[in-house]
C-alpha cells in the first residue's frame, strides 16, 4: 500500500492555530467549609482533645495540610500549630451477594495553641 507524501504546508498550519498551554495555580481553589467537611468525635479524639489539644476532623480529600490549617483558623478563630493527616482507606460492605467499598477518605489531626480550645458541645 502506497503511503501519501508528507505535506509541510498542512503541518505549518496546524502548528500556527495551535494555542500556548497556559498553567495556573496548581490545586483546587476550596473554600474553608469545603475542606472541612465534619469533626470526628470518637473516643479516641476526645482524649486528645482533653489531654494534647489536639482535634480530629474529616477533611476534602484534595486539601493539603496549609489549607486545612487556614480553613481551621478561619472557621473556629484559633491558633494552628500543627497538622497530621491520614488517607483512611474504606471498609469493605457486603449487601447479599456482592461486596462494595466505601469511598476512602482523608483525617486530619489539628494541633492548637496551648491557649485555645474548640468547643463542640
Amino acid at each position: 500500500m502506497a503511503r501519501s507524501r508528507p505535506h509541510p504546508k498542512k503541518y505549518l498550519r496546524k502548528l500556527a492555530l495551535r494555542q500556548p498551554c497556559v498553567h495556573g495555580r496548581p490545586g483546587l481553589e476550596l473554600k474553608p467549609y469545603q475542606i472541612v467537611l465534619r469533626p470526628l468525635v470518637t473516643e479516641k479524639g476526645t482524649h486528645q482533645s482533653t489531654r494534647y489539644n489536639a482535634y480530629t476532623f474529616q477533611v476534602n480529600p484534595l486539601a493539603t495540610k496549609t489549607q486545612i490549617k487556614s480553613a481551621i483558623e478561619e472557621l473556629f478563630n484559633v491558633r494552628v500549630e500543627a497538622v497530621r493527616t491520614q488517607i483512611r482507606a474504606g471498609k469493605k460492605r457486603r449487601f447479599r451477594m456482592i461486596v462494595g467499598q466505601l469511598p476512602h477518605w482523608k483525617k486530619a489531626i489539628v494541633t492548637l495553641h496551648p491557649e485555645d480550645k474548640i468547643e463542640f458541645f
